[in-house]
Protein backbone atom coordinates (compact mmCIF):
# COMPACT_ATOMS: atom_id res chain seq x y z
CA UNK A 1 0.00 0.00 0.00
CA UNK A 2 1.71 3.52 -0.61
CA UNK A 3 1.05 6.09 1.30
CA UNK A 4 1.56 9.79 0.86
CA UNK A 5 4.46 11.23 3.33
CA UNK A 6 3.55 14.77 4.82
CA UNK A 7 3.65 16.50 7.71
CA UNK A 8 1.75 19.93 9.02
CA UNK A 9 3.64 22.87 8.28
CA UNK A 10 6.81 22.80 6.29
CA UNK A 11 9.00 19.51 7.15
CA UNK A 12 12.02 21.61 8.52
CA UNK A 13 9.95 24.78 9.80
CA UNK A 14 11.02 26.10 12.81
CA UNK A 15 8.64 24.75 15.41
CA UNK A 16 7.23 26.91 18.54
CA UNK A 17 8.41 24.63 21.63
CA UNK A 18 6.59 24.91 24.60
CA UNK A 19 7.78 27.06 27.14
CA UNK A 20 8.66 24.84 30.51
CA UNK A 21 6.13 25.43 33.29
CA UNK A 22 7.31 25.33 36.75
CA UNK A 23 6.21 23.63 39.91
CA UNK A 24 7.32 23.34 43.29
CA UNK A 25 9.23 20.51 43.38
CA UNK A 26 10.31 17.45 45.61
CA UNK A 27 12.72 16.37 43.45
CA UNK A 28 16.29 15.85 43.92
CA UNK A 29 17.56 15.63 40.07
CA UNK A 30 18.20 18.37 37.78
CA UNK A 31 17.18 16.27 34.81
CA UNK A 32 14.00 17.02 31.93
CA UNK A 33 11.69 14.11 31.21
CA UNK A 34 10.82 12.67 27.82
CA UNK A 35 7.88 10.25 27.78
CA UNK A 36 7.14 8.33 24.77
CA UNK A 37 3.39 7.15 24.52
CA UNK A 38 2.31 4.29 22.61
CA UNK A 39 1.88 0.53 22.44
CA UNK A 40 3.32 -2.79 22.36
CA UNK A 41 5.48 -3.43 18.95
CA UNK A 42 5.28 -0.01 17.54
CA UNK A 43 9.05 0.43 17.00
CA UNK A 44 9.10 1.73 20.45
CA UNK A 45 12.46 0.08 21.07
CA UNK A 46 14.02 1.58 17.80
CA UNK A 47 12.66 4.79 19.05
CA UNK A 48 13.82 4.72 22.82
CA UNK A 49 17.10 3.70 21.26
CA UNK A 50 17.65 6.45 18.87
CA UNK A 51 16.81 8.81 21.71
CA UNK A 52 19.35 7.32 24.27
CA UNK A 53 21.88 7.27 21.90
CA UNK A 54 21.88 11.36 21.85
CA UNK A 55 24.66 12.67 24.30
CA UNK A 56 21.56 14.95 26.14
CA UNK A 57 19.08 11.78 26.86
CA UNK A 58 19.95 9.17 29.19
CA UNK A 59 17.03 5.95 29.20
CA UNK A 60 16.47 3.88 26.03
CA UNK A 61 13.91 0.92 27.45
CA UNK A 62 10.44 0.60 29.42
CA UNK A 63 11.00 1.28 33.21
CA UNK A 64 7.70 -0.47 33.56
CA UNK A 65 6.98 2.25 36.17
CA UNK A 66 4.03 5.00 36.65
CA UNK A 67 4.42 8.26 36.99
CA UNK A 68 1.34 9.66 39.07
CA UNK A 69 3.69 11.86 41.61
CA UNK A 70 7.36 13.18 42.37
CA UNK A 71 8.38 10.18 43.70
CA UNK A 72 8.19 8.00 40.83
CA UNK A 73 10.87 10.52 39.28
CA UNK A 74 12.99 9.13 41.99
CA UNK A 75 12.89 5.83 40.90
CA UNK A 76 12.56 6.36 37.45
CA UNK A 77 16.58 7.74 37.95
CA UNK A 78 16.98 5.25 40.89
CA UNK A 79 15.99 2.54 38.25
CA UNK A 80 18.45 3.87 35.41
CA UNK A 81 21.52 4.09 37.89
CA UNK A 82 20.78 0.45 38.62
CA UNK A 83 22.28 -1.08 34.83
CA UNK A 84 24.07 2.59 33.42
CA UNK A 85 25.41 5.42 34.02
CA UNK A 86 24.50 9.00 33.22
CA UNK A 87 26.15 10.49 30.61
CA UNK A 88 27.76 13.86 31.77
CA UNK A 89 25.95 17.05 30.80
CA UNK A 90 23.37 15.04 29.94
CA UNK A 91 19.58 16.79 30.56
CA UNK A 92 16.97 14.24 29.77
CA UNK A 93 15.59 11.03 31.17
CA UNK A 94 13.78 9.15 28.96
CA UNK A 95 10.80 6.43 29.56
CA UNK A 96 8.19 4.29 27.31
CA UNK A 97 4.69 4.39 28.74
CA UNK A 98 3.34 0.97 26.52
CA UNK A 99 0.47 -0.36 28.79
CA UNK A 100 -2.81 1.31 30.93
CA UNK A 101 -1.47 -0.36 33.93
CA UNK A 102 1.35 2.40 34.02
CA UNK A 103 -0.69 6.38 33.84
CA UNK A 104 1.75 9.46 33.30
CA UNK A 105 -0.09 12.99 35.47
CA UNK A 106 2.81 14.82 34.56
CA UNK A 107 1.27 18.36 36.22
CA UNK A 108 1.52 16.14 39.44
CA UNK A 109 5.33 15.65 38.96
CA UNK A 110 6.96 18.94 39.96
CA UNK A 111 9.34 18.70 36.96
CA UNK A 112 10.14 21.99 35.32
CA UNK A 113 9.95 20.65 31.60
CA UNK A 114 8.53 17.67 30.39
CA UNK A 115 8.49 16.64 26.52
CA UNK A 116 5.67 14.33 25.58
CA UNK A 117 5.71 11.78 22.36
CA UNK A 118 2.60 10.05 21.31
CA UNK A 119 3.44 7.58 18.57
CA UNK A 120 0.53 4.91 17.41
CA UNK A 121 0.93 1.93 14.68
CA UNK A 122 -1.38 0.57 11.96
CA UNK A 123 -3.45 -2.50 13.51
CA UNK A 124 -3.10 -5.26 11.21
CA UNK A 125 0.55 -5.30 11.31
CA UNK A 126 0.42 -4.33 14.95
CA UNK A 127 -1.74 -6.94 15.96
CA UNK A 128 -0.30 -10.02 14.09
CA UNK A 129 3.23 -8.70 15.55
CA UNK A 130 1.84 -9.14 19.11
CA UNK A 131 0.62 -12.11 18.27
CA UNK A 132 3.99 -13.52 16.90
CA UNK A 133 5.54 -12.27 19.67
CA UNK A 134 3.37 -14.07 22.60
CA UNK A 135 3.31 -17.00 20.78
CA UNK A 136 6.95 -17.51 20.77
CA UNK A 137 7.13 -17.57 24.75
CA UNK A 138 7.27 -20.88 26.36
CA UNK A 139 4.35 -20.29 28.77
CA UNK A 140 0.64 -19.86 26.89
CA UNK A 141 0.23 -15.97 26.89
CA UNK A 142 -3.61 -13.91 26.83
CA UNK A 143 -1.85 -11.93 23.81
CA UNK A 144 -1.16 -14.91 21.62
CA UNK A 145 -4.97 -15.10 20.67
CA UNK A 146 -5.85 -12.12 17.66
CA UNK A 147 -8.74 -11.16 19.78
CA UNK A 148 -6.78 -11.10 23.32
CA UNK A 149 -4.09 -8.82 21.42
CA UNK A 150 -6.72 -6.86 19.41
CA UNK A 151 -8.99 -5.61 22.74
CA UNK A 152 -4.97 -4.64 24.20
CA UNK A 153 -4.84 -2.78 21.20
CA UNK A 154 -8.17 -0.82 21.16
CA UNK A 155 -8.35 -0.43 25.10
CA UNK A 156 -4.63 1.23 24.79
CA UNK A 157 -5.78 3.76 22.03
CA UNK A 158 -8.80 4.41 23.52
CA UNK A 159 -6.28 5.09 26.93
CA UNK A 160 -3.88 7.86 24.57
CA UNK A 161 -6.81 9.12 22.99
CA UNK A 162 -8.39 10.04 26.65
CA UNK A 163 -5.17 11.14 27.89
CA UNK A 164 -4.58 13.17 24.92
CA UNK A 165 -8.28 15.38 24.92
CA UNK A 166 -7.35 15.54 28.82
CA UNK A 167 -4.30 16.60 30.26
CA UNK A 168 -4.04 20.05 28.59
CA UNK A 169 -0.50 18.99 27.72
CA UNK A 170 1.68 20.04 24.97
CA UNK A 171 2.74 16.95 22.73
CA UNK A 172 3.94 15.86 19.71
CA UNK A 173 2.46 12.86 17.70
CA UNK A 174 4.13 11.03 14.92
CA UNK A 175 3.03 8.00 13.12
CA UNK A 176 5.04 5.07 14.47
CA UNK A 177 5.90 3.45 11.01
CA UNK A 178 7.81 6.66 10.50
CA UNK A 179 10.68 5.51 12.28
CA UNK A 180 11.01 2.47 9.72
CA UNK A 181 10.14 4.18 6.25
CA UNK A 182 11.12 7.77 6.44
CA UNK A 183 13.46 8.78 9.34
CA UNK A 184 15.13 11.07 7.52
CA UNK A 185 11.61 13.29 7.93
CA UNK A 186 10.94 12.23 11.26
CA UNK A 187 13.88 12.77 13.21
CA UNK A 188 14.85 16.39 12.78
CA UNK A 189 11.25 17.50 13.55
CA UNK A 190 11.75 15.03 17.20
CA UNK A 191 15.24 16.80 17.26
CA UNK A 192 13.51 20.45 17.14
CA UNK A 193 10.60 19.20 19.72
CA UNK A 194 13.17 18.05 22.12
CA UNK A 195 15.02 21.02 21.54
CA UNK A 196 18.05 19.22 21.74
CA UNK A 197 21.79 20.70 20.47
CA UNK A 198 22.49 18.15 17.70
CA UNK A 199 20.59 15.94 15.35
CA UNK A 200 19.09 12.83 16.58
CA UNK A 201 20.74 9.92 14.15
CA UNK A 202 19.51 6.75 12.47
CA UNK A 203 22.77 4.75 13.54
CA UNK A 204 22.67 4.21 17.42
CA UNK A 205 24.45 2.64 20.34
CA UNK A 206 23.54 -0.67 21.92
CA UNK A 207 23.45 -0.70 25.13
CA UNK A 208 23.64 -3.06 28.81
CA UNK A 209 20.40 -4.08 28.57
CA UNK A 210 19.61 -4.14 24.89
CA UNK A 211 17.31 -7.06 23.67
CA UNK A 212 16.96 -8.45 27.38
CA UNK A 213 13.65 -9.84 28.44
CA UNK A 214 11.31 -6.77 29.77
CA UNK A 215 13.39 -4.15 28.23
CA UNK A 216 12.10 -4.18 24.89
CA UNK A 217 12.68 -5.80 21.77
CA UNK A 218 14.39 -8.90 21.93
CA UNK A 219 14.88 -9.96 18.36
CA UNK A 220 18.43 -9.30 17.05
CA UNK A 221 17.19 -6.41 14.58
CA UNK A 222 17.83 -4.13 17.69
CA UNK A 223 21.19 -5.33 18.28
CA UNK A 224 22.28 -4.26 15.04
CA UNK A 225 22.92 -0.53 15.79
CA UNK A 226 20.74 0.61 12.34
CA UNK A 227 17.21 1.39 11.22
CA UNK A 228 16.51 -2.20 9.52
CA UNK A 229 13.71 -0.92 6.85
CA UNK A 230 13.04 -4.36 5.87
CA UNK A 231 9.10 -5.20 6.88
CA UNK A 232 8.62 -8.43 8.64
CA UNK A 233 5.52 -10.61 7.45
CA UNK A 234 3.25 -11.88 9.61
CA UNK A 235 0.33 -12.65 7.09
CA UNK A 236 0.35 -16.32 8.18
CA UNK A 237 -1.12 -15.18 11.47
CA UNK A 238 -5.53 -14.82 10.80
CA UNK A 239 -7.33 -12.29 12.63
CA UNK A 240 -10.72 -12.50 12.54
CA UNK A 241 -12.68 -9.57 9.99
CA UNK A 242 -14.80 -8.09 12.81
CA UNK A 243 -11.94 -8.01 14.87
CA UNK A 244 -9.42 -6.52 12.87
CA UNK A 245 -12.51 -3.83 11.54
CA UNK A 246 -12.88 -3.02 15.25
CA UNK A 247 -9.41 -1.85 15.77
CA UNK A 248 -9.10 -0.20 12.30
CA UNK A 249 -12.08 1.63 13.49
CA UNK A 250 -10.78 2.36 16.82
CA UNK A 251 -7.25 3.52 15.28
CA UNK A 252 -9.13 6.11 12.40
CA UNK A 253 -10.86 7.58 15.48
CA UNK A 254 -7.96 7.41 18.06
CA UNK A 255 -5.67 8.76 15.09
CA UNK A 256 -7.77 11.53 14.25
CA UNK A 257 -8.27 13.11 17.77
CA UNK A 258 -5.05 13.16 18.90
CA UNK A 259 -3.22 14.32 15.67
CA UNK A 260 -6.10 17.11 15.80
CA UNK A 261 -4.97 18.10 19.67
CA UNK A 262 -1.32 17.84 18.91
CA UNK A 263 1.16 21.07 19.35
CA UNK A 264 3.12 19.15 16.43
CA UNK A 265 2.59 16.25 14.16
CA UNK A 266 4.59 14.01 11.80
CA UNK A 267 2.56 11.64 9.51
CA UNK A 268 2.21 9.29 7.02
Amino acid sequence: MAYLLEAQGAMLATISIPQPVYFPSAVSDPYARIFLLSHMRAYTSLAGHILGSHPQINGYYEMHLGYEDSSALDRQLEAFRQGDVLKENSRYLFDKLLHNDYELKPEQLGVADIRILVSLAEPEHTIRSIVHLFRQKPDPDLYASPVEAAKYYIERLRALAEFCRTSGWPYCYFDAELLQRAPEMLLPRLTQWLALDTPLSARYEVFSQTGQARRGDTSGRVRSGRIDRAKTDYSHIAIPEAVLEGAREAYRECRARIVAGATDSVTL
